[in-house]
């Protein structure tokens, strides 16, 4: 990744099989920093997480909601990863990331398709720490008639890779994560092969392991509370 000017990189990483936009970067972080990132993470007191029926997960710089995030302050091991991102180019310069949602996902979970929706600003950047995944994509329908999304395609997310994902794809497109223990590579499917950080094989068995991703990005609507202790 060094060899490459900001620029570069952002405009040479881009997915050019798929509808704008996506770019995915292998490597964007060293095997020193994934370990770091899992360390601190593990390491967060058990209030910071909140457990859902397939996952669990953690909030960092507070928690959206449609009336407004009460922005809370970002620990530096997560804000030298937004400075990397946003060292990029890819949000606005009044639309920095100001939120860090984390998923853990265990080998065997996954999560439904879904949009990152309104709460946020139309751009998300994903980095993945200690196992791969399959990200699928449906295309999201204009009905009101119960009809299953119809899958298009799949990306395989690396270990220590970033995906940032805007324009047709967030905003027409569904997302997620099979819940399965082990992936099957398709050279069909999967539309980043020829970007991932190594060469893969048709029909090649790939087994999860635990995997954390680093959600970032911008919510628009926030507030400051200054918390009062005592009197």
């Amino acid at each position: 990744m060094e060899h490459l000017e900001l620029g570069d990189l952002l405009s040479e990483s881009v997915v050019t099989q798929l509808p704008a936009r996506v770019n995915y970067i292998p490597n964007f972080i060293t095997r020193e920093e994934e370990q770091d990132i899992i360390q601190k993470v593990n390491s967060a007191p058990l209030p910071k997480w909140t457990q859902l029926s397939h996952r669990r997960l953690q909030n960092w710089g507070g928690v959206p909601h449609p009336k407004g995030m009460i922005a809370e302050e970002i620990p530096k091991w997560l804000q030298t990863q937004i400075n990397k991102i946003e060292s990029l180019g890819v949000f606005e310069k009044d639309k920095t990331p100001n939120h860090v949602l984390i998923n853990e996902y265990l080998p065997g979970q996954g999560i439904m398709a879904h949009s990152d929706g309104p709460l946020f600003h139309p751009v998300v950047t994903t980095i993945s720490c200690g196992s791969h995944t399959f990200l699928e994509f449906y295309k999201r329908l204009d009905t009101e008639d119960i009809v299953a999304p119809k899958h298009e395609f799949s990306l395989l997310l690396e270990p220590r890779s970033l995906l940032i994902l805007q324009k047709d794809l967030y905003h027409d497109y569904l997302h997620s994560i099979a819940e399965r223990i082990s992936d099957t590579i398709s050279t069909t499917n999967l539309k980043n092969l020829q970007m991932c950080s190594q060469a893969y094989n048709d029909g090649q068995t790939l087994n999860r392991s635990t995997r954390l991703s680093l959600t970032i990005r911008h919510v628009p609507k926030t507030s400051r509370l200054k918390l009062k202790l005592g009197r």
